[in-house]
């Protein structure tokens, strides 16, 4: 299976951290999203001319939620709870994810370089954050469920964002933020996205 995937792409991120912790092996196409011209490239791949997308065998499978989704079912279930219960909870926090948190995104656009912390928060962007850090704080442990899984690779990219950004939490919600920070998957796919050319 190829990944293709680029560059300062949280989505990328999640899908190729969800491809770690369902053990799939994965030969990674990077694509320059910065470069002028990226658009041809990655329409060359998917014909939604976006990233993240899967290619398997004669398939695209684009967009990160479906190809968590794939990633589970080739691993029987590794991606989420075996409990029915937590399993929609879980795949209802990726899907917030995935379409929440647009003021968070706008204000801060995910890096790797150093920038200034937050500050003042506006009620729209205080609102987000204390969304999250209340979903922090639902946290079992050092991952969302008993073991880590796609919820954990989705947030973990908005954790490292955060921490870009000087937001850190305090208590559960905080706990939960720095296991994801400190996890070693997380490090993992920081370090493979700075290469990504």
């Amino acid at each position: 299976m190829q990944l293709v995937v680029g560059t300062l792409s949280t989505w990328s991120l999640r899908a190729l951290m969800c491809g770690q912790v369902a053990d799939i092996k994965l030969d990674l196409i990077p694509i320059n999203l910065e470069k002028q011209g990226y658009k041809a490239e990655v329409l060359k791949y998917s014909s939604t001319g976006l990233v993240p997308a899967l290619l398997v065998d004669d398939f695209v499978v684009h967009d990160s939620l479906a190809i968590a989704e794939y990633f589970n079912e080739c691993s029987d279930g590794a991606l989420y709870p075996k409990n029915q219960l937590e399993r929609a909870q879980a795949r209802s926090l990726c899907m917030e994810m995935h379409s929440g948190f647009m003021n968070l995104r706008g204000r801060c656009p995910f890096t790797f370089d150093d920038v200034a912390p937050l500050g003042e928060l506006n009620e729209a962007l205080r609102n987000e954050v204390e969304r999250i850090e209340m979903i922090f704080a639902q946290a079992k442990g050092p991952f969302m469920f008993d073991q880590a899984g796609a919820v954990d690779a989705f947030y973990a990219i908005l954790a490292f964002r955060l921490n870009a950004y000087g937001v850190f939490f305090n208590g559960k919600a905080g706990e939960y933020q720095q296991s994801l920070l400190s996890w070693p998957l997380l490090r993992r796919a920081i370090e493979l996205a700075k290469g990504f050319k």
